[in-house]
């Protein structure tokens, strides 16, 4: 990795550069507080109800008439914690670029078991095109993305597009759960290779009922690693500097790129875990997300 001698944000690899001016001194982390932009409706939209928690989908809307891509946001946590509130700032802020944009509240590890969150945002994507003219999104035009544990699914939903065996039973199963393009940001993407060899974690053993060495097959079915092949939606992925949340990125956009199928990496500078939701790395990882959407889902 390079960087220029005025201190710029390092790029990457693939089709897009992106440059950002860096304080010298490391920017310490500060968080954002959501707050709905002008010209917008923040909706809430039930996907399903189950006894341990209430699937939902928050969603930004222009007031302004029109048919928008789409993007949808998997948030973080480990799996474990709820942290919509956290990615609002990133959605927020990707909507005045000029998309439909939308979070969803999967059940977390502490409510049900791998593959429940996969299956509610399976459900999530359906339940949007379900809704499309209500929410003015094209359901040809929509893209996910996540961090961390929002992360690993992102990918995973994204590697899984099309397959019935990971659908689950949710509702609105008349229409698609596919992505047309996919970030993936601060993620492993092969749970075989982090959690093989190593003690039990406890959020793994949270979101598995289970560690690798009891039950490894769950590890390995939810690595999108596993699920590289032709037809899979370009993905791009999204790293900070001085994180190590990344265990199989490399390997994978080997595949991808193997393949043919478009993949970068950008690596923004001095920017920790998780960095979409602090400034300066925020707004940088909005430009990044806004330039990718555009291209594979236009405006």
């Amino acid at each position: 990795m390079l960087y220029a001698k005025t201190i710029l944000l390092a790029t990457i690899v693939g089709p897009f550069c992106f440059s950002a001016a860096i304080a010298q001194t490391t920017p310490k982390f500060k968080g954002v507080k959501p707050n709905t932009p002008a010209g917008f409706t923040l909706k809430t939209l039930l996907v399903e109800a189950h006894p341990e928690h209430n699937v939902e989908l928050y969603i930004y809307v222009p007031d302004k008439a029109g048919v928008y891509p789409c993007i949808l946001d998997i948030h973080g946590g480990g799996w474990k914690s709820r942290q919509v509130e956290n990615d609002k700032p990133m959605m927020e802020r990707l909507a005045q670029r000029g998309f439909v944009t939308a979070l969803v509240s999967y059940r977390l590890s502490t409510e049900a078991k791998y593959p429940a969150a996969l299956h509610d945002c399976k459900a999530a994507l359906r339940t949007l095109r379900a809704n499309a003219a209500e929410l003015k999104l094209d359901p040809d035009r929509i893209g996910c993305m996540g961090g961390s544990a929002g992360g690993h699914l992102s990918g995973l939903v994204a590697m899984t597009s099309g397959l019935a065996s990971m659908e689950g039973k949710g509702p609105n199963q008349e229409f698609s759960s596919a992505v047309k393009a996919c970030i993936v940001m601060a993620a492993t993407q092969d749970l075989v290779a982090s959690f093989k060899d190593k003690p039990p974690a406890e959020g793994a053993m949270l979101f598995f009922g289970a560690s690798y060495a009891d039950n490894p097959g769950p590890y390995k079915e939810a690595s999108p690693i596993e699920y590289v092949q032709p037809g899979v939606p370009p993905t791009i992925f999204i790293e900070g500097e001085k994180d190590s949340v990344k265990v199989g990125r490399a390997e994978m956009m080997a595949k991808l790129k193997a393949l043919g199928i478009e993949t970068a990496v950008h690596t923004l500078k001095d920017a920790p875990h998780p960095f979409w939701m602090s400034q300066p790395w925020l707004d940088q990882t909005v430009e990044i997300a806004d330039q990718f959407f555009s291209k594979h889902l236009g405006k």
